[in-house]
């Protein structure tokens, strides 16, 4: 009852999920980020970077939702700092994975190693840094919000919710088509290095364009 009472109306809340669908289907840095990891750490490394990577939208929307997501785009030091150090942060990722992109066993190829935690750790980091999801949700949430009904807040938590649910079925469906690729190539060492070393090279370019382009506006 309570969850009842924080949520938009329906209408607002259908049109905002349907909105937020045929945004995360056209494929963006999230997505992106999501093949480049599955195609260096396989279907599994890949779902739990969209997991790493959904928990930290959920920290934005939480950020968002108080009021702290304001700070971040009406700042153009404290955007340009959170752009710069997620950018350089998915480079740094990138260049680890073109760097061990040759590893494996005697017997079988197999991903570069990595705990489930540290590939939670780094997704979650990716996805808290990524400013332009602040200025996405500061825009565009607001105008589903409800101001005769539920407190806004609530209402900017609930779509945001939503949002990073539809966003984590889509990634995960990349997550797991880029995972099955990995694994064809996975029969010949050379394919999967030169498949490792494009996923490396995928979370650089990104981190690249995140960090020479766009603006807090």
């Amino acid at each position: 009852m309570a969850v009842a009472c924080s949520m938009p109306p329906l209408p607002n809340l259908l049109a905002f999920a349907l909105a937020s669908a045929i945004l995360i289907a056209v494929p963006g840095p999230s997505v992106l980020f999501v093949i480049g990891r599955s195609l260096v750490y396989g279907r599994a490394g890949g779902l739990l970077s969209v997991l790493g990577n959904t928990a930290g939208v959920i920290v934005q929307v939480v950020a968002v939702s108080l009021g702290i997501g304001a700070i971040v785009a009406e700042s153009a030091v404290v955007f340009t700092v959170i752009k710069l150090a997620g950018a350089g942060y998915l480079i740094y990722l990138g260049v680890q994975a073109i760097r061990h992109r040759n590893q494996r066993t005697a017997t079988r190829i197999e991903a570069p190693r990595r705990s489930k935690r540290r590939l939670l750790g780094e997704s979650f980091i990716v996805g808290l840094t990524n400013p332009k999801a602040v200025v996405f949700f500061i825009a565009v949430l607001p105008q589903f919000v409800d101001n005769s009904g539920a407190p806004v807040p609530l209402q900017l938590a609930a779509l945001g919710t939503v949002f990073a649910v539809i966003a984590l079925v889509f990634d995960s469906t990349w997550a797991l088509a880029a995972g099955t690729a990995r694994d064809w190539f996975a029969r010949s060492p050379k394919r999967i290095a030169r498949m490792r070393g494009a996923g490396g090279v995928m979370m650089i370019g990104l981190g690249g364009t995140l960090a020479l382009t766009g603006s807090k506006s």
